[in-house]
C-alpha cells in the first residue's frame, strides 16, 4: 500500500472533546472518567476495567461502547472492537452528532483493518454526512482514495477540506501528494509553492516539492528543497531523498551541505549527512572523516555506529569492533548494534564470539526469527550440522516464510545424509520463492534437487535483475562450485571481485566453497584480491589503529555522594558533578549568564533548545550552546554541546557529551581518581 505522504490521524484524535455538547449531556460518571484518563495515559487493560464497570452500571452507555470499541482496535482486536462500536452507534444520543461521526469513521478504520473497502467508505460517507462541518472523515477517506489511486476523488475531499478550513496543511498537501504520484511535476509544484507561502516553516513543503523537481530532473532546485527541509527539522523524507541522488546532484547535494556546515559550524548534522551521502555511496574512506567531525562536535551513538560500519566495509574489523563498542557504550538499548557486532565477529573470523552475542540477543529476543537463522549459520561454520538444524528449524517455525532457513537447513540435513528431508526443504524453497522477484534461493534449491539446468537460468536471472551487485556474482559462483565446476566457479568469484566483494573470511568459511577450498587456484585468487584490498587501505585507518592508548588519572572530590571534577569550559575554572547518568554536559542559568557577561560566551555559541534529563529522570527544558573547549584534566575537546537547563539551582553535570569522546572510563572510588584510557 502506497504511503509517501503521512496523513495519518490518531484513532483517539477521532474522538471528540469530553465537554458537554450542545445538544446533549455527556456522561461524567467516576468510571466513565476514570476510563478515559487511564486511556490517554495509555493504559489500556486498566482503562477497558473501567470502561467495563461502567457498563456493568450504566449497560445502554453508548460513550463507554465507542471507547471500548477504540481500545479494542489498538489492540487489533478487530471483531470486539467492530462488536462494540456497533452497540456504540445504537446507543450513542442521534443528537450528539459529533460523536456519532466519530464512531463511523471508527468502524471505517476497522473495516479497512479486515479488508474490506467497500463497507468503510460508505462508514466514512455517513461520518461526513452526520457531521459535514468536521474535516477528520474527510482526511481519512480522501488518504483510502489516494491509496486505492482514486486521485479524483481524492482531490474532491482535499478541495473539500481547504473550503471548510482555508490554513489546512494536509488539504494543501493531499492534492500535492497526489500529483506527485500521478508524475504531473509542473501541477505539483505550483501546489507546493502555495503551501510554502503558507507554511514556510514546514519541512515536508520542501521535501515533497524536492521529488517534483527530481520528476523534471531540475537538480538545482531539488538539492536546494533538500538542504531548506533537512534545516528545518532534519526531515525523513529529504533524508532519504539525499541519499540516492546520483550526478550531477550528488556533487550539488554535497556542496550545499559542506556551505551549510560552514555557516553552521556548531551543528553536527551537515557533516554527518555528508558522510551519509559518501557511505551510500560506498565511498567509505571519505565517510569517516566527516563522521568523526559529527562526534567531535556533538557525540552520539548514531555516528559512532555508521563510522562502525564504514570500518567494517573497507576491511579494518577491530576499528569497526571499536567503535561499535563505543556506541554500544552510549546506547545499549539501540537494537541495531548487538547484531553488528556479532556479524563482525563472523567477519573476523571469531565464531565462538559471534555466537555468544547471538545468545544474548535470543535472550532478549526469543521470538525473532532472525537471531536463530543467523546464529545457525555460524553454527555451521563451526561444523555444528545439529546445533543449526535446531536453530533453522527454530526460525521456520517463528517465520514458515523463512526461504533462507529452509535452504540452509536442507543443506545441513544433505551433509548428515538425510536427504528425504532435505529435498522437501529445497522443494519448500521453490514454493515460497515462486516469482523472479524473490529468487534469491531459488538456484540453491535448484541444485540441491539436482535440476542444475534450472539452477543456472534461476543465476541468470538474478544477476540480470541487477548486474551491478557483486554479491550475486558471489552466489553464482557458489552455485557452479556446489556443482562441481572449477572453471565457473573460479570465473564467477573473480568477478564478484571485480565487482568489489571483498567478505574474504567468510569465503573461506563458507561450505559452497568446500569443492575449490583447497584447490591452489582459489587460495591464489583469494591472496591476489586480499592483498590488492588492504593494500587501497588508507594509510590514516592503520595510523589510528597503531595508536598508543594511554591511561591519564584525574582526582575527584566527594561531598554527599557526588563525584565533583575540577574543569575549564572556555578557560573558566568551574567544578562539574561526573555524572554517567546525564546525556550532555549541562549547566545552569546562572552560569550561563556569567559567562555571557564576561566574554566566556558569545552569540554564536547558542545553537537551539531541546529537552535535558538527568540520570534521576527529571527532564527540564534547556538552551543549547556550543563550549568552543572544555579542558578535562589536561584533556582538551573542541566544540562540546552544553545544555543552559533554565532552574537557577540545577547543578553543573560533566555528561555524555565529554565522557563519550574521552575513551574508556574507570572510577577509583578508593582513591577518589577516574582513570581515563584513551589514545595518545
Amino acid at each position: 500500500m502506497k504511503n509517501l505522504l503521512v496523513l495519518f490521524i490518531s484513532i483517539i484524535a477521532i474522538l471528540p472533546a469530553m465537554g458537554e455538547n450542545a445538544k446533549v449531556k455527556r456522561p461524567e460518571t467516576y468510571n466513565y472518567q476514570r476510563g478515559i484518563e487511564a486511556t490517554n495515559e495509555g493504559n489500556s487493560e486498566e482503562a477497558l476495567g473501567y470502561f467495563y464497570k461502567e457498563l456493568e452500571d450504566n449497560p445502554k452507555n453508548g460513550y463507554a461502547h465507542m471507547w471500548i470499541a477504540v481500545l479494542r482496535y489498538n489492540n487489533e482486536e478487530y471483531g470486539k472492537g467492530l462488536t462494540e462500536v456497533d452497540l456504540a452507534i445504537k446507543n450513542l444520543p442521534k443528537k450528539d452528532y459529533e460523536f456519532l461521526a466519530s464512531a463511523y469513521s471508527v468502524r471505517a478504520r476497522l473495516y479497512l483493518a479486515l479488508e474490506d473497502t467497500t463497507k468503510a467508505l460508505d462508514d466514512l460517507a455517513l461520518a461526513i454526512k452526520t457531521n459535514p462541518e468536521v474535516t477528520t472523515a474527510l482526511e481519512q477517506r480522501a488518504q483510502l482514495y489516494y491509496e486505492l489511486s482514486q486521485y479524483d476523488l481524492s482531490n474532491a475531499d482535499y478541495y473539500q477540506i481547504t473550503n471548510l478550513d482555508q490554513g489546512s496543511f494536509i488539504g494543501y498537501m493531499g492534492i500535492g501528494r497526489n500529483l506527485l504520484e500521478q508524475k504531473q511535476w509542473d501541477q505539483a509544484i505550483e501546489q507546493f509553492n502555495k503551501a510554502a507561502l503558507m507554511y514556510s516553516d514546514n519541512a515536508v513543503v520542501y521535501s515533497f516539492r524536492a521529488e517534483a523537481y527530481m520528476g523534471k530532473e531540475k537538480w538545482p532546485e531539488a538539492t536546494d528543497d533538500i538542504i531548506k527541509a533537512l534545516a528545518i527539522d532534519s526531515d525523513d523524507k529529504a533524508f532519504s531523498m539525499m541519499q540516492d541522488l546520483k550526478e550531477p546532484a550528488f556533487s550539488m547535494i554535497k556542496a550545499k551541505m559542506k556551505i551549510q556546515s560552514a555557516k553552521n559550524p556548531n551543528e553536527a548534522k551537515w557533516p554527518y549527512y555528508i558522510g551519509i551521502i559518501h557511505e551510500n555511496s560506498e565511498q567509505y574512506e571519505k565517510a569517516i572523516p566527516f563522521y568523526e567531525e559529527a562526534n567531535n562536535k556533538d557525540t552520539n551513538d548514531a555516528f559512532l555506529y555508521r563510522m562502525a560500519n564504514c570500518y567494517s566495509e573497507i576491511g579494518n574489523y577491530e576499528k569497526a569492533l571499536e567503535y561499535i563498542n563505543k556506541a554500544i557504550e552510549l546506547d545499549s538499548t539501540a537494537v541495531q548494534y548487538a547484531p553488528f557486532k556479532a556479524n563482525l565477529y563472523y567477519k573476523m573470523g571469531n565464531y565462538k564470539e559471534s555466537i555468544a552475542e547471538w545468545d544474548k540477543l535470543q535472550a532478549l529476543y526469543p521470538e525473532l526469527s532472525a537471531v536463530y537463522g543467523n546464529r545457525a549459520w555460524v553454527k555451521t561454520t563451526l561444523g555444528d550440522d545439529e546445533g543449526a538444524i535446531e536453530d533453522f528449524t527454530m526460525s521456520i517455525v517463528i517465520d514458515p516464510e523463512s526461504a533462507n532457513s529452509y535452504m540452509c537447513r536442507g543443506d545441513a540435513y544433505a551433509r548428515q545424509g538425510n536427504n528425504e528431508l532435505a529435498q522437501a526443504d529445497y522443494l519448500k524453497v521453490i514454493e515460497i520463492e515462486n516469482s523472479p522477484e524473490k529468487y534469491d534461493r531459488i538456484p540453491f534449491a535448484y541444485q540441491g534437487l539436482g535440476e542444475y539446468e534450472k539452477a543456472v537460468a534461476a543465476m541468470d536471472t538474478i544477476i540480470a535483475r541487477d548486474e551491478s551487485d557483486s554479491g550475486n556474482y558471489y552466489d553464482a559462483a557458489c552455485i557452479y562450485s556446489r556443482m562441481k565446476n572449477k572453471t565457473k566457479a573460479l570465473e564467477y568469484l573473480e568477478k564478484s571481485f571485480e565487482m568489489g566483494y571483498t567478505d574474504f573470511n567468510h569465503i573461506r568459511a563458507d561450505y559452497d566453497m568446500t569443492f575449490l577450498r583447497d584447490t591452489e587456484e582459489f587460495k591464489t585468487l583469494i591472496e591476489k584480491y586480499e592483498s590488492s584490498f588492504k593494500a587501497k587501505t588508507p594509510n590514516k585507518v592503520t595510523e589510528e589503529v597503531k595508536k598508543e592508548e594511554i591511561t591519564t588519572e584525574i582526582p575527584f572530590t566527594k561531598e554527599s555522594g557526588v563525584c565533583n571534577v575540577k574543569c575549564k569550559i572556555n578557560e573558566l575554572p568551574l567544578y562539574f558533578v561526573f555524572d554517567t547518568g546525564a546525556s550532555t554536559v549541562s549547566l545552569s542559568m546562572v552560569e550561563a549568564t556569567f559567562m555571557m557577561k564576561n566574554g566566556y560566551l558569545n552569540k554564536k555559541d547558542v545553537v537551539g533548545s531541546q529537552y535535558f534529563q538527568d540520570a534521576n529522570g527529571n527532564v527540564s527544558e534547556g538552551t543549547i550552546i556550543n563550549i568552543r573547549q572544555v579542558d578535562f584534566g589536561g584533556l582538551k575537546l573542541e566544540n562540546v554541546r552544553a545544555s543552559v537547563v533554565r532552574n537557577q539551582k540545577a547543578p553543573l553535570l560533566l555528561g555524555q557529551s565529554v565522557l563519550g569522546r574521552l575513551g574508556k572510563i574507570e572510577i577509583d572510588n578508593n582513591n577518589r581518581i577516574l582513570k581515563i584510557t584513551h589514545q595518545k
